[in-house]
């Protein structure tokens, strides 16, 4: 529901009411946060029909709760009673001094967001003019074709010296800027290749209206092929992979078509060839299945896949430190570093995604002498996770690949249970949100879309509904029920994000519907003149301001988070 349909209406931000702006199911949990409530008694609710006042519904509020972030003390109702479809309103107080909010109940409330969050790669695509059939009012002429792309001297080799001419087109935009970097492609591609993986019935029948829609491949896939085509190219000769694609600084608040720094491969790393190789082993063996629509592409995915990894055998711990690069070579390179110094983990990943395609026992070895041994959130800088799902979800005639299986399983179902047990406290009725180390940069999707996400596929494993519930909590949490009253999707909700720190925003059109924006970061590291916070509050320190980077960025990894979560559950 786009956030035009209820312009006429109070804002959950100036009413303090808190709750899902964008929809319910029918047979969903339905609960709204009421602010301002110390000392008082439990609060009169009621709902009534939008068009006619007709009251549907009356409580109150069932419990009180204090944040241990700011002290506020809130309150919860549950309205989940109200199931008939319809336009409704939900009213707080009597009198004067009553205040009310718009909700919708609805037999697919998801699917307009889903469709979006999938649809926001698209506007982020280089190297093709982004055209009005497909994106209405957000159109705009090619940028970065990427067909004369440097070799830095920090990539030089004696096959490729310095200065050497490449082309290297196709891909996503990494974030608000205009650079590609390998190690977020590879995690972002993995992140909705493994969701695919989990739920192919869904995304199969799912068509956002790209310019590849109905050629017989999901749009899913036709999506994150433009990306892997792009990373493709990305791989010098020797098998090792260029870590990132990129200006020396970060461009101006231009459209791409106004661009005109240089663009560079920059030095290689393990990384990088890691997250390569994983993503690529994936699409491999997900491809395959598409061979007439991209063919001859799963073979070399994986042949470039094996040779990404055996390049990070050889070089074990290239890491990028950009920093140390910038003291030996020029031009000075200033934009985002994605660096790691600790590479367990991407090993882990790559070669448990090699052996699920390949079955070789090599690979096999290489993934359980760095088998981890608890479930940490997974990020671009640690992708353990991603490879251990594949373990908890592994269909296998090993008896000793299934005890393994059995073992993973168990194990993410326990790192889960502290995040369950918050719910019954939490001032948002939520399993995310409720601690101060929650908020951090990206937490709107390392914590809290992906914690939707592991509760959803958790639901997958077990057939438990309280696992659904719990991932439809934490995109409520993200679609308005939390501390600030936005809803956190550009283009959605009553009170969403509109300001991102996006420089395709830049449009005369606006913010681009369907992009998770970072959320609450009390780091507030871009705190200065021209941005002032309104709160030191963890879960507060956002600002919905185009200077925001920490908190009011988009990024293809954040989005890829919200595709999994909207889609596990609109399914």
């Amino acid at each position: 529901m786009l956030a035009a349909a209820f312009s006429a209406v109070s804002m959950a931000q100036e009413t303090g009411i808190r709750l899902n702006q964008v929809g319910f199911a029918p047979d969903a949990e339905k609960t709204a946060t009421i602010e301002s409530t110390e000392g008082a008694k439990p609060v009169p609710v009621t709902v009534v029909t939008r068009e006619k006042g007709k009251k549907v519904w009356k409580g109150v509020a069932q419990r009180t709760a204090t944040s241990t972030i700011s002290g506020k003390v809130r309150q919860v109702v549950d309205f989940s009673a109200v199931q008939q479809e319809g336009d409704y309103t939900l009213i707080v107080g009597k009198g004067k001094t009553a205040t009310s909010v718009p909700f919708v109940v609805t037999e697919l409330p998801l699917t307009d967001l889903a469709k979006a969050a999938l649809k926001a790669f698209y506007y982020q695509r280089t190297a093709m003019p982004i055209e009005e059939p497909y994106a209405g009012c957000w159109t705009r002429p090619a940028g970065h074709p990427d067909t004369v792309v440097l070799v830095h001297p920090s990539a030089a080799t004696a096959e490729r010296p310095a200065g050497t001419v490449l082309s290297s087109s196709k891909g996503w935009y990494d974030a608000g800027d205009y650079n590609k970097y390998i190690v977020n492609s590879g995690f972002a591609v993995g992140v909705m290749l493994q969701a695919y993986e989990r739920r192919s019935d869904y995304f199969d029948q799912l068509v956002v209206n790209i310019p590849e829609s109905r050629n017989g491949v999901p749009d899913l896939l036709d999506e994150v092929y433009w990306n892997l085509a792009w990373m493709l190219t990305m791989q010098d000769t020797d098998g090792g992979l260029y870590h990132k694609l990129t200006t020396p600084n970060f461009e101006a608040f231009v459209l791409p078509q106004d661009c005109h720094q240089p663009r560079y491969v920059v030095m290689k790393s393990t990384a990088a060839s890691l997250d390569f190789a994983a993503s690529m082993a994936m699409a491999a063996r997900i491809y395959k299945d598409f061979e007439a629509a991209y063919p001859g592409f799963s073979a070399q995915a994986l042949a470039q896949a094996e040779k990404a990894y055996a390049w990070a055998k050889q070089h074990p711990n290239v890491a990028y430190n950009q920093g140390a690069m910038n003291q030996q070579f020029d031009p000075d390179v200033v934009t985002g570093e994605y660096g790691d110094r600790n590479f367990d983990d991407e090993f882990f990943w790559a070669a448990t995604e090699l052996y699920i395609t390949t079955g070789k026992n090599d690979y096999r070895a290489d993934a359980l002498e760095r088998l981890p041994r608890q479930f940490t959130v997974a990020s671009w800088g640690n992708v353990a996770e991603l490879g251990l799902l594949e373990w908890a979800f592994m269909q296998t005639s090993s008896i000793s690949d299934r005890n393994i299986s059995t073992d993973m399983r168990k194990m993410f179902i326990d790192h889960l249970q502290p995040y369950l047990a918050q719910r019954a406290e939490s001032c948002f009725q939520s399993p995310c949100g409720n601690e101060a180390s929650d908020f951090f940069w990206g937490c709107n999707s390392e914590g809290t879309a992906w914690r939707g996400t592991e509760m959803a596929y958790a639901a997958q494993l077990t057939g438990d509904k309280t696992y659904t519930t719990a991932a439809q909590e934490c995109l409520n949490y993200l679609l308005g029920q939390n501390a600030t009253g936005y809803c956190y999707v550009t283009g959605f909700g009553t009170h969403p994000a509109q300001h991102p720190h996006h420089r395709l925003a830049t449009s005369p059109c606006g913010a681009l519907p369907g992009f998770l924006v970072g959320g609450p970061n009390p780091g507030q590291q871009d705190k200065g003149d021209n941005l002032r916070y309104t709160s030191d509050f963890a879960d507060e320190s956002y600002m919905d301001d185009q200077n925001s980077y920490a908190s009011n960025e988009i990024a293809i990894n954040w989005n890829a988070t919200l595709v999994t979560l909207t889609g596990m559950l609109d399914q």
